[in-house]
């Protein structure tokens, strides 16, 4: 029988990893930034009554089945797992929710929690799961939670000032803001979800089986790749103009690109090298600069933007670089002012 506090095969553990390792630089070059206003998550703590961690959890303790050694074992195993190879010292309870659709979610501030609907059970295969948990467990580890929490705070009170013109077209503005971070800090957690898993074809395969379903056989990754590079190249301008429609009111990026994002964040290397034990620690996260993290993320566009082929990304790719360099100069003089 193993050792119940260490992964079931040989996965190396990331001791002391920061979640700076794994994050998107837009995700990461927010969440350094909020992370640096002290006292921030205490006040949305203070202010998100309706989004309540005990009362949520008590709701799941009493309408679903909480993992345990007795309880969807194996389950319960990938949770523990997924916090011992991301060094996470508390390990989040994991509730199994009755659900024909196909999800997972990571909920809470002081002591989160995830939910797993058996929609999603009977959907993944043990390495498939093990990647769904891991990244769950990365959403954690990022703190996520806060900002997944503003998100419906401001989505709920756009809709309340719907009758001010003004009022409700700034309330957009943020929303849109915070629903591009959203879909970013998604892929950060399919990169956690990764190194949480160490089997990079069975994160594809959750991934393309959230869009095509359980009948794998009848699906080919390679394929699925192409779709994405078809989806990024297909059209003229009215095409990526749609594209850009479709993804308003969006929370997660379409599965083509989640799937393309993360084999090219593989091929590029990184994986191999956080695995390695080159990643930046925890203790060092204080140190972060806001500066440094701003222009990561500024960069990051611009290679996104560089490497696009749709015609819509060209056309609006100037407009784009001056917002980016004006954002530059306005979060540069923040940080000069700061120290």
């Amino acid at each position: 029988m193993r050792n119940m506090t260490t992964p079931d095969r040989n996965r190396v553990q990331l001791t002391g990893i920061s979640s700076r390792a794994y994050e998107h630089p837009a995700d990461r070059s927010a969440l350094v930034a909020m992370r640096s206003l002290s006292g921030f998550d205490a006040v949305l703590k203070r202010t998100s009554g309706l989004f309540s961690e005990r009362r949520l959890r008590l709701m799941f303790l009493a309408s679903a089945v909480r993992t345990t050694d007795t309880q969807f074992r194996a389950l319960h195993d990938m949770g523990r797992d997924s916090a011992y190879i991301l060094d996470l010292h508390r390990i989040p309870e994991i509730y199994v929710q009755q659900d024909p659709k196909a999800y997972a979610m990571a909920i809470g501030f002081d002591e989160p929690f995830i939910i797993v609907s058996t929609g999603l059970l009977d959907l993944m295969d043990d390495e498939e799961l093990r990647f769904v948990i891991g990244h769950e467990t990365s959403h954690i580890l990022s703190g996520h939670a806060v900002y997944g929490t503003m998100l419906a705070i401001l989505t709920r009170l756009a809709t309340r000032v719907a009758w001010i013109p003004l009022g409700y077209i700034g309330l957009r503005v943020i929303v849109a803001a915070l629903e591009e971070w959203q879909r970013k800090a998604e892929m950060s957690a399919d990169r956690g979800g990764l190194l949480a898993g160490q089997d990079p074809d069975a994160a594809l395969r959750a991934l393309m089986k959230l869009a095509g379903g359980s009948r794998l056989h009848e699906m080919n990754i390679e394929a699925f790749l192409d779709q994405a590079r078809e989806y990024d190249t297909a059209g003229d301008v009215r095409d990526g103009l749609l594209k850009v429609l479709n993804m308003l009111g969006t929370t997660h990026p379409f599965a083509v690109t989640r799937v393309a994002e993360l084999d090219r964040w593989r091929r590029s290397g990184e994986y191999e090298r956080i695995i390695g034990g080159a990643y930046p620690r925890r203790e060092d996260d204080g140190n972060a600069s806001i500066t440094e993290e701003i222009k990561a993320a500024a960069n990051s566009y611009r290679e996104s933007w560089a490497q696009s082929q749709d015609p819509f990304i060209g056309v609006l790719r100037d407009v784009a670089e001056g917002a980016v360099n004006a954002g530059e100069r306005i979060f540069n003089r923040f940080a000069r002012r700061e120290n």
